[in-house]
Protein backbone atom coordinates (compact mmCIF):
# COMPACT_ATOMS: atom_id res chain seq x y z
CA UNK A 1 0.00 0.00 0.00
CA UNK A 2 3.06 2.45 0.91
CA UNK A 3 4.42 1.91 -2.81
CA UNK A 4 1.62 2.60 -4.28
CA UNK A 5 1.13 5.96 -2.33
CA UNK A 6 4.29 6.79 -3.22
CA UNK A 7 4.41 6.00 -6.81
CA UNK A 8 0.54 7.85 -6.98
CA UNK A 9 2.28 10.94 -5.19
CA UNK A 10 5.07 10.86 -7.84
CA UNK A 11 2.52 11.25 -10.45
CA UNK A 12 0.44 13.68 -9.02
CA UNK A 13 3.37 15.65 -8.82
CA UNK A 14 4.49 14.77 -12.67
CA UNK A 15 0.95 16.03 -13.72
CA UNK A 16 1.24 19.36 -11.98
CA UNK A 17 4.06 20.01 -13.57
CA UNK A 18 2.68 19.03 -16.44
CA UNK A 19 0.17 21.78 -16.18
CA UNK A 20 2.69 24.36 -15.30
CA UNK A 21 4.27 23.37 -18.96
CA UNK A 22 1.00 22.98 -20.50
CA UNK A 23 -0.04 26.51 -19.73
CA UNK A 24 3.39 28.28 -20.52
CA UNK A 25 4.57 27.05 -23.49
CA UNK A 26 1.82 28.14 -26.14
CA UNK A 27 2.16 31.82 -24.47
CA UNK A 28 6.05 31.44 -25.33
CA UNK A 29 5.30 30.95 -29.11
CA UNK A 30 5.08 33.95 -31.40
CA UNK A 31 2.22 34.82 -33.10
CA UNK A 32 -1.35 36.71 -31.67
CA UNK A 33 -3.93 33.46 -32.36
CA UNK A 34 -7.13 36.30 -32.00
CA UNK A 35 -5.62 38.57 -34.63
CA UNK A 36 -5.07 35.57 -37.26
CA UNK A 37 -8.54 34.22 -36.51
CA UNK A 38 -10.14 37.47 -37.12
CA UNK A 39 -7.92 37.91 -40.33
CA UNK A 40 -8.84 34.80 -41.80
CA UNK A 41 -12.63 35.21 -40.94
CA UNK A 42 -12.51 38.87 -42.26
CA UNK A 43 -14.62 39.64 -39.18
CA UNK A 44 -14.33 43.52 -37.67
CA UNK A 45 -14.79 43.71 -34.09
CA UNK A 46 -14.72 46.84 -31.71
CA UNK A 47 -11.56 46.60 -29.08
CA UNK A 48 -13.65 45.71 -26.24
CA UNK A 49 -15.21 42.98 -28.32
CA UNK A 50 -11.69 41.47 -28.82
CA UNK A 51 -10.99 41.86 -25.33
CA UNK A 52 -13.53 40.03 -24.67
CA UNK A 53 -12.71 37.14 -26.95
CA UNK A 54 -8.81 36.89 -25.72
CA UNK A 55 -10.25 36.73 -21.97
CA UNK A 56 -12.31 34.05 -23.40
CA UNK A 57 -9.62 31.92 -25.26
CA UNK A 58 -7.39 32.84 -21.59
CA UNK A 59 -5.18 35.37 -23.68
CA UNK A 60 -5.87 38.47 -21.97
CA UNK A 61 -3.63 41.12 -20.23
CA UNK A 62 -4.48 39.71 -16.73
CA UNK A 63 -1.24 39.01 -14.48
CA UNK A 64 0.03 35.69 -15.79
CA UNK A 65 -0.39 34.15 -11.98
CA UNK A 66 -4.29 35.10 -12.14
CA UNK A 67 -4.03 33.01 -15.32
CA UNK A 68 -2.64 30.40 -13.99
CA UNK A 69 -4.54 30.32 -11.40
CA UNK A 70 -7.95 30.22 -13.05
CA UNK A 71 -6.51 28.05 -15.76
CA UNK A 72 -5.75 25.07 -13.28
CA UNK A 73 -9.24 25.55 -11.10
CA UNK A 74 -10.96 25.43 -14.72
CA UNK A 75 -8.71 21.84 -15.92
CA UNK A 76 -10.32 20.48 -12.40
CA UNK A 77 -13.84 21.61 -13.18
CA UNK A 78 -13.19 19.86 -16.53
CA UNK A 79 -13.50 22.83 -18.75
CA UNK A 80 -10.47 22.96 -21.46
CA UNK A 81 -11.27 26.42 -22.86
CA UNK A 82 -12.86 27.11 -26.32
CA UNK A 83 -11.74 26.05 -29.67
CA UNK A 84 -10.41 29.31 -31.67
CA UNK A 85 -9.79 26.89 -35.45
CA UNK A 86 -13.51 25.87 -34.40
CA UNK A 87 -15.13 28.74 -32.80
CA UNK A 88 -17.63 28.50 -30.81
CA UNK A 89 -17.09 24.96 -29.75
CA UNK A 90 -15.36 23.66 -26.78
CA UNK A 91 -12.09 21.91 -26.31
CA UNK A 92 -13.41 19.05 -24.75
CA UNK A 93 -15.82 18.71 -27.32
CA UNK A 94 -13.41 18.75 -29.83
CA UNK A 95 -11.35 15.91 -28.40
CA UNK A 96 -13.92 13.56 -27.55
CA UNK A 97 -15.43 13.61 -31.19
CA UNK A 98 -11.46 12.29 -32.38
CA UNK A 99 -10.35 10.28 -29.40
CA UNK A 100 -12.62 7.50 -30.07
CA UNK A 101 -10.99 6.98 -33.46
CA UNK A 102 -7.56 7.82 -32.29
CA UNK A 103 -7.98 4.68 -29.33
CA UNK A 104 -9.31 2.74 -31.95
CA UNK A 105 -6.49 2.87 -34.63
CA UNK A 106 -3.55 3.06 -31.92
CA UNK A 107 -5.47 0.44 -29.37
CA UNK A 108 -5.38 -2.28 -32.44
CA UNK A 109 -2.26 -1.65 -34.02
CA UNK A 110 -0.50 -2.02 -30.43
CA UNK A 111 -2.31 -5.25 -29.75
CA UNK A 112 -1.56 -6.60 -32.93
CA UNK A 113 2.20 -5.54 -32.99
CA UNK A 114 2.82 -6.65 -29.12
CA UNK A 115 0.98 -9.78 -29.49
CA UNK A 116 2.24 -10.79 -32.40
CA UNK A 117 5.89 -9.18 -31.74
CA UNK A 118 6.01 -11.18 -28.14
CA UNK A 119 4.63 -14.39 -29.49
CA UNK A 120 7.70 -14.91 -32.20
CA UNK A 121 9.99 -13.27 -29.63
CA UNK A 122 9.30 -16.10 -27.48
CA UNK A 123 9.60 -18.66 -30.14
CA UNK A 124 12.68 -17.37 -31.60
CA UNK A 125 14.36 -16.92 -28.40
CA UNK A 126 13.43 -20.69 -27.36
CA UNK A 127 14.54 -22.31 -30.68
CA UNK A 128 17.77 -20.42 -31.24
CA UNK A 129 19.05 -21.07 -34.36
CA UNK A 130 16.20 -21.48 -36.41
CA UNK A 131 15.29 -20.11 -39.32
CA UNK A 132 12.74 -18.07 -36.94
CA UNK A 133 15.52 -16.79 -35.03
CA UNK A 134 18.39 -15.99 -37.59
CA UNK A 135 16.20 -14.42 -40.65
CA UNK A 136 13.19 -13.10 -39.43
CA UNK A 137 14.75 -10.00 -37.10
CA UNK A 138 16.31 -8.45 -39.05
CA UNK A 139 14.00 -8.53 -41.58
CA UNK A 140 11.42 -6.88 -39.27
CA UNK A 141 13.89 -4.39 -38.31
CA UNK A 142 14.62 -3.60 -41.34
CA UNK A 143 10.88 -2.85 -41.98
CA UNK A 144 10.61 -0.80 -39.17
CA UNK A 145 13.93 1.25 -39.75
CA UNK A 146 11.41 3.23 -42.39
CA UNK A 147 9.35 6.07 -41.32
CA UNK A 148 5.68 5.94 -40.25
CA UNK A 149 4.99 7.74 -43.16
CA UNK A 150 7.04 6.21 -46.04
CA UNK A 151 4.82 3.35 -45.36
CA UNK A 152 1.71 4.67 -45.04
CA UNK A 153 2.42 6.41 -48.47
CA UNK A 154 3.87 3.16 -50.06
CA UNK A 155 0.66 1.14 -48.76
CA UNK A 156 -1.73 3.72 -49.53
CA UNK A 157 -0.11 4.10 -53.44
CA UNK A 158 -0.06 -0.21 -54.01
CA UNK A 159 -3.22 -1.43 -51.99
CA UNK A 160 -5.59 1.70 -52.37
CA UNK A 161 -4.83 3.54 -55.91
CA UNK A 162 -3.12 0.67 -57.49
CA UNK A 163 -5.11 -1.92 -56.37
CA UNK A 164 -7.96 -0.52 -55.47
CA UNK A 165 -8.46 -2.90 -52.34
CA UNK A 166 -8.69 -0.35 -49.49
CA UNK A 167 -9.89 3.03 -49.55
CA UNK A 168 -7.71 6.06 -49.31
CA UNK A 169 -9.03 8.41 -46.65
CA UNK A 170 -10.94 9.06 -43.99
CA UNK A 171 -12.69 6.45 -40.84
CA UNK A 172 -15.74 5.44 -42.88
CA UNK A 173 -16.71 6.03 -46.56
CA UNK A 174 -18.69 10.10 -47.46
CA UNK A 175 -22.29 9.76 -46.34
CA UNK A 176 -22.34 6.89 -44.34
CA UNK A 177 -24.23 7.58 -41.03
CA UNK A 178 -22.14 6.40 -37.97
CA UNK A 179 -24.45 3.93 -36.41
CA UNK A 180 -24.12 0.52 -33.98
CA UNK A 181 -24.83 -1.78 -37.14
CA UNK A 182 -22.58 -4.52 -38.27
CA UNK A 183 -22.39 -2.56 -41.78
CA UNK A 184 -20.73 0.23 -40.33
CA UNK A 185 -18.57 -1.77 -38.60
CA UNK A 186 -17.42 -3.26 -41.75
CA UNK A 187 -17.27 0.04 -43.27
CA UNK A 188 -14.94 0.77 -40.37
CA UNK A 189 -13.28 -1.87 -40.19
CA UNK A 190 -11.89 -1.87 -44.09
CA UNK A 191 -10.99 1.94 -43.35
CA UNK A 192 -8.64 0.69 -40.62
CA UNK A 193 -6.73 -2.03 -42.26
CA UNK A 194 -4.20 0.49 -44.25
CA UNK A 195 -3.19 2.73 -41.45
CA UNK A 196 -3.08 0.02 -38.74
CA UNK A 197 -1.01 -2.45 -40.63
CA UNK A 198 1.90 0.37 -41.53
CA UNK A 199 2.08 1.02 -37.58
CA UNK A 200 2.00 -2.83 -37.04
CA UNK A 201 4.92 -3.09 -39.66
CA UNK A 202 7.08 -0.22 -38.08
CA UNK A 203 6.48 -1.58 -34.35
CA UNK A 204 6.59 -5.12 -34.09
CA UNK A 205 9.94 -5.67 -34.85
CA UNK A 206 10.80 -4.07 -31.74
CA UNK A 207 8.32 -6.35 -29.55
CA UNK A 208 10.30 -9.43 -31.26
CA UNK A 209 13.49 -8.00 -30.38
CA UNK A 210 12.35 -6.68 -26.65
CA UNK A 211 10.89 -10.27 -25.93
CA UNK A 212 13.24 -12.43 -27.53
CA UNK A 213 16.32 -10.92 -25.79
CA UNK A 214 14.18 -11.07 -22.38
CA UNK A 215 13.83 -14.59 -23.26
CA UNK A 216 17.18 -15.53 -23.43
CA UNK A 217 18.51 -13.80 -19.96
CA UNK A 218 15.48 -15.65 -18.37
CA UNK A 219 16.52 -18.75 -20.14
CA UNK A 220 19.69 -19.14 -18.77
CA UNK A 221 18.16 -18.84 -15.07
CA UNK A 222 18.86 -21.25 -12.61
CA UNK A 223 14.84 -22.37 -11.63
CA UNK A 224 14.69 -23.19 -15.32
CA UNK A 225 17.46 -25.76 -15.86
CA UNK A 226 15.92 -26.99 -12.35
CA UNK A 227 12.53 -27.57 -14.22
CA UNK A 228 14.11 -29.21 -16.75
CA UNK A 229 15.95 -31.51 -14.48
CA UNK A 230 12.74 -32.46 -13.17
CA UNK A 231 11.69 -33.40 -16.36
CA UNK A 232 9.16 -31.15 -17.05
CA UNK A 233 7.28 -30.91 -20.80
CA UNK A 234 9.56 -28.12 -23.26
CA UNK A 235 6.01 -26.39 -23.55
CA UNK A 236 5.02 -26.22 -19.69
CA UNK A 237 8.61 -24.50 -19.33
CA UNK A 238 8.58 -22.19 -22.34
CA UNK A 239 4.88 -20.92 -21.59
CA UNK A 240 4.64 -21.42 -17.62
CA UNK A 241 8.76 -20.34 -16.18
CA UNK A 242 10.66 -18.95 -19.11
CA UNK A 243 7.88 -16.66 -21.05
CA UNK A 244 5.96 -15.57 -17.89
CA UNK A 245 8.72 -13.89 -16.58
CA UNK A 246 10.00 -13.06 -19.64
CA UNK A 247 7.00 -10.97 -20.21
CA UNK A 248 7.82 -8.18 -17.26
CA UNK A 249 9.66 -5.84 -19.25
CA UNK A 250 7.31 -5.68 -22.43
CA UNK A 251 4.43 -5.31 -19.25
CA UNK A 252 6.04 -2.02 -19.12
CA UNK A 253 5.92 -1.58 -22.86
CA UNK A 254 3.00 -1.75 -23.29
CA UNK A 255 1.56 0.66 -20.67
CA UNK A 256 3.48 3.37 -21.93
CA UNK A 257 2.70 2.38 -25.49
CA UNK A 258 -1.26 2.72 -24.18
CA UNK A 259 -0.52 6.00 -22.95
CA UNK A 260 0.76 7.49 -25.76
CA UNK A 261 -2.07 6.04 -28.40
CA UNK A 262 -4.16 8.95 -27.22
CA UNK A 263 -1.48 11.12 -29.02
CA UNK A 264 -2.31 9.02 -32.21
CA UNK A 265 0.74 8.25 -34.89
CA UNK A 266 0.45 11.67 -36.17
CA UNK A 267 2.18 10.87 -39.70
CA UNK A 268 -0.10 8.30 -40.32
CA UNK A 269 -3.17 9.91 -39.20
CA UNK A 270 -2.06 12.84 -41.38
CA UNK A 271 -1.66 10.74 -44.56
CA UNK A 272 -4.69 8.87 -44.25
CA UNK A 273 -7.02 11.89 -43.69
CA UNK A 274 -7.90 9.75 -40.15
CA UNK A 275 -9.64 12.17 -38.20
CA UNK A 276 -8.28 11.44 -35.28
CA UNK A 277 -5.82 13.72 -31.82
CA UNK A 278 -2.75 13.16 -34.28
CA UNK A 279 -4.76 14.64 -36.89
CA UNK A 280 -6.36 17.69 -35.26
CA UNK A 281 -3.36 18.38 -33.29
CA UNK A 282 -1.56 19.48 -36.69
CA UNK A 283 -4.35 21.78 -37.93
CA UNK A 284 -4.45 23.10 -34.14
CA UNK A 285 -0.44 24.02 -34.74
CA UNK A 286 -1.24 25.40 -38.21
CA UNK A 287 -4.03 27.76 -36.65
CA UNK A 288 -2.18 28.79 -34.07
CA UNK A 289 -5.33 27.13 -31.35
CA UNK A 290 -3.90 27.60 -27.83
CA UNK A 291 -6.78 26.04 -26.30
CA UNK A 292 -7.33 23.12 -28.54
CA UNK A 293 -3.42 22.57 -27.96
CA UNK A 294 -3.59 22.81 -24.84
CA UNK A 295 -6.32 20.24 -24.54
CA UNK A 296 -4.27 17.68 -26.35
CA UNK A 297 -1.22 18.32 -24.65
CA UNK A 298 -3.06 17.46 -21.35
CA UNK A 299 -4.78 14.53 -22.51
CA UNK A 300 -1.93 13.22 -23.93
CA UNK A 301 -0.17 13.63 -20.59
CA UNK A 302 -2.67 12.20 -18.30
CA UNK A 303 -3.26 9.19 -20.34
CA UNK A 304 0.39 8.39 -20.13
CA UNK A 305 0.29 9.33 -16.47
CA UNK A 306 -2.75 6.59 -15.67
CA UNK A 307 -1.40 4.54 -17.82
CA UNK A 308 1.80 4.06 -16.18
CA UNK A 309 0.55 4.18 -13.05
CA UNK A 310 -1.86 1.34 -13.99
CA UNK A 311 1.33 -0.78 -14.85
CA UNK A 312 3.08 -0.03 -11.36
CA UNK A 313 0.09 -1.71 -10.09
CA UNK A 314 0.00 -4.53 -12.64
CA UNK A 315 3.66 -5.00 -12.31
CA UNK A 316 3.31 -5.23 -8.19
CA UNK A 317 0.92 -8.14 -8.74
CA UNK A 318 3.40 -10.38 -11.15
CA UNK A 319 6.40 -9.32 -9.59
CA UNK A 320 6.31 -9.01 -5.17
CA UNK A 321 9.88 -8.16 -5.21
CA UNK A 322 8.66 -4.40 -6.38
CA UNK A 323 7.45 -3.86 -3.20
CA UNK A 324 10.28 -3.33 -1.29
CA UNK A 325 11.90 -1.39 -3.86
Amino acid sequence: MRYVLRRLGFYAIAFWVSITLNFMLPRLMPGDPVSRMLTQSGARLEPDQVEQLRRLFGLDQRPVVEQYVSYVASIFRGEMGVSISRFPTPVSEVISSQIGWTMLLGLTALVVAAVLGTVLGALAAWRRGSILDSALPPVLVFVGSFPYFWLAMGALYLFGVTLGWFPLRHAFDVGVVPEWSAPFAANVATHLVLPALTIVLVSVGGWMLGMRNAMIATTSEDYITMAEAKGLRRSRIMVRYAARNALLPSVTSFGMSLGFIVGGALLTEVVFAYPGVGYQLLASVQALDFPLMQGIFLTITAAVLIANFLVDLVYVRLDPRVRVA
